[in-house]
């Protein structure tokens, strides 16, 4: 079957990550069209990346004149479960050309699983909820032989005028055995020039593993769920070698929600990136619980890491608990300390608005911050997703407004302790102070740092009395807040990883 298959994340309706300029191609969607050639289809990708619109899309469906055309999301990269306005846009203008040229239309993603009569409308004919590579190539064989879809595991469908949804489908546990992405169907070399243009050097990214097992009830997982399913160390090594054969990348991005939860897999992983020569900088995503377990921390840094980052989220032991982290605040701090005392970096992800939160514990993840010394930090505000524990305990104070149009929004789709204006400020004024901060860090560890750096904090500690007069100015508290939210787990039961003996939970269909 002729398929053209592709993603709607647009990195230039995305503000602040396209000034950013850090892209990389669309692993699910790739992985998904490897699997797709390999079971005889014809497939061609469209890469929404780095595309300027969705008119290009319109112009590959005139130029290959597809049987069937599919937008197959990268459910590896973070934002596309994050299910942002401009991206929805995008999905529905693509689904519209497709279903207009005539072809057999699906889509696959974080916010068609949650949103499936949304995507049938703007004119899917099928919505593959969930992981959706195995549902994805039924689907095709079904289409091709022009034999009925409607029991095939996974899919949402429109039948007798109403929404039909069939049973869940299992997710997939031998990841070994699949190709590797089909980055050939991709234009690598533009890749390649902005990342050097922009930063100096190319890096490219992979993936180890699917999911996550861990209970963090803000955390949306329209895909795997609480599953967690991981590819050996050395398959994972020789698709690195395989990527520097062919692209010669100096850094790598590993896109996993966490790397290295097995025990033992990282000092594996280590052993052979170094007796396969291919050991070059990294930056991963781990949790602080397990960067103190053993020797992980230092076993990254053997591998060749450059870059942790963790979701520290707060402070506040208190919030902590509230979110069901199954983490502690001494962990985050020691987390740090080893990986800077291992010759690496570290950086957190903080979450402010949490319901309950006070202005002592926002003072609290600040000193946290002051204290750990992290190299970057990354700074969101709650954000209910559907699915989620979270969006169902502040599912009522939700207005029309449920979805962030870009990543750089940061407003309160729910009644949070204070206002958006408020959250925005905290933000502007937590990288003020943080940027001056790392400057002096930097001097205090005999570093120079370069002169845009100086500039840049002297610039901000000149505005920082402004700002903090405006945020205390702000600090108001919302009479309709949503109050502390009921706990369904003790931290002892959020920081054990979910077993992996059940099935799939069924996920409701909207």
């Amino acid at each position: 079957m002729k398929l053209l298959i592709g993603h709607s994340y647009f990195l230039k309706f995305d503000p602040k990550l396209h000034e950013a300029m850090r892209p990389y191609p669309p692993l699910g969607t790739m992985l998904a069209a490897a699997q797709a050639r390999d079971a005889g289809h014809e497939v061609v990708l469209f890469d929404a990346m780095l595309a300027d619109s969705t008119s290009e899309w319109t112009a590959m469906l005139t130029e290959h004149q597809p049987e069937a055309a599919v937008i197959f999301e990268d459910n590896f990269n973070y934002l596309s479960k994050m299910c942002l306005l401009n991206m929805r846009d995008a999905a529905f203008e693509m689904l519209a050309a497709a279903s207009d040229s005539g072809c057999r239309t699906a889509v696959c993603g974080s916010d068609a699983t949650d949103n499936v009569a949304l995507f049938l409308e703007a004119g899917a004919e099928v919505v593959i909820r969930g992981e959706g590579d195995a549902t994805l190539l039924e689907l095709l064989d079904r289409w091709q032989d022009g034999t009925s879809f409607v029991d095939v595991a996974g899919i949402s469908y429109v039948g007798d005028q109403s929404i039909k949804s069939t049973d869940d489908r299992r997710n997939m546990k031998g990841l070994d055995d699949l190709p590797f992405p089909a980055r050939d169907l991709i234009d690598m070399g533009r890749y390649r020039e902005v990342w050097v243009e922009h930063h100096g050097h190319f890096s490219v990214n992979l993936v180890t593993t699917r999911g996550c097992p861990y209970h963090c009830n803000w955390c949306a997982k329209p895909i795997w769920g609480q599953r967690y399913n991981a590819r050996s160390p050395k398959d994972v090594v020789e698709e690195i070698v395989m990527l520097d054969e062919l692209y010669s990348p100096d850094h790598l991005w590993f896109a996993d929600d966490i790397v290295g939860l097995k025990p033992g897999w990282i000092a594996e992983f280590a052993d052979l990136m170094q007796a396969n020569d291919v050991v070059r900088p990294f930056n991963a995503l781990s949790r602080p619980d397990l960067m103190v377990k053993g020797d992980t921390a230092e076993q990254f840094g053997r591998a060749g890491a450059a870059f942790v980052w963790i979701g520290a989220e707060s402070g506040s032991q208190t919030v902590l608990d509230a979110m069901e982290k199954g983490t502690k605040v001494e962990q985050i701090i020691e987390a740090a300390d080893r990986v800077h005392a291992a010759g690496y970096k570290i950086a957190f992800f903080i979450q402010f608005g949490y319901p309950g939160e006070d202005l002592e514990q926002i003072e609290k993840t600040l000193q946290l911050i002051w204290r750990a010394r992290p190299d970057d930090v990354g700074v969101s505000v709650s954000y209910p997703l559907p699915g989620t524990p979270f969006h169902e305990r502040v599912v009522e104070q939700i207005g029309d407004t449920r979805n962030w149009r870009d990543s750089d929004d940061l407003a309160m789709l729910f009644e949070g302790p204070y206002s958006t204006e408020f959250y925005r400020f905290l933000h502007h004024r937590l990288h003020l102070e943080y940027r001056a901060r790392r400057t002096w860090w930097s001097f205090q560890n005999g570093q120079r740092p370069g002169l845009r750096a100086v500039l840049s904090a002297v610039w901000g500690l000149t505005r920082l009395p402004m700002v903090k007069r405006r945020l205390r100015r702000l600090a108001v508290t919302n009479d309709a807040a949503v109050p502390e939210l009921p706990v369904a787990l003790t931290p002892e039961a959020a920081a054990l990883p979910s077993s992996q003996n059940l099935p799939n939970p069924v996920r409701k269909t909207r």
